[in-house]
């Protein structure tokens, strides 16, 4: 695997956006939504995972003063199983960990693949939204993982 990380630019979200169709629809951010989370470095902390300058997934973290959450996690189709995720989730877990605040996420709750992938890396189920993907209606299973030192 020749993956590497790096920081999400603008210039990367043409094939961030065929990802987020790739793997989210119909519940998909917008353009206008990671521009705007870009424009926050200070509290936002995005990655991609590049092969030879392409687009396999991207992760972002939302960092606040008491805790952190994984706004969004995400790899191609074409190379889920490789590790990439786990990848991009460990550098967000260091970088909360830096932060040494506990760490909450949402995912879907039809997504038991991802939601065990989770539970590997230390997060429980906390609770339930109801209908917090308003576009295929789905609740959303709240997770948390707590402070690592």
């Amino acid at each position: 695997m020749t993956v590497q990380l790096r920081d999400m630019t603008v210039d990367d979200l043409t094939a961030v956006m065929a990802l987020e169709e790739e793997l989210f629809a119909p519940d998909t951010w917008t353009e206008w939504m990671y521009r705007d989370e870009l424009d926050r470095p200070d509290t936002r902390h995005y990655l991609v995972a590049v092969d030879a300058d392409a687009v396999l997934g991207y992760a972002g973290l939302i960092s606040y003063p008491y805790e952190a959450h994984i706004a969004t996690i995400g790899v191609t189709g074409t190379r889920q199983h490789e590790g990439i995720g786990a990848l991009l989730l460990d550098a967000l877990l260091t970088e909360a960990d830096g932060r040494r605040t506990p760490v909450l996420l949402e995912v879907r709750e039809d997504d038991e693949a991802t939601q065990a992938f989770y539970r590997r890396r230390g997060f429980t189920e906390i609770g339930r939204r109801p209908n917090y993907y308003p576009l295929s209606g789905k609740d959303a299973v709240v997770m948390l993982r707590e402070v690592r030192r």
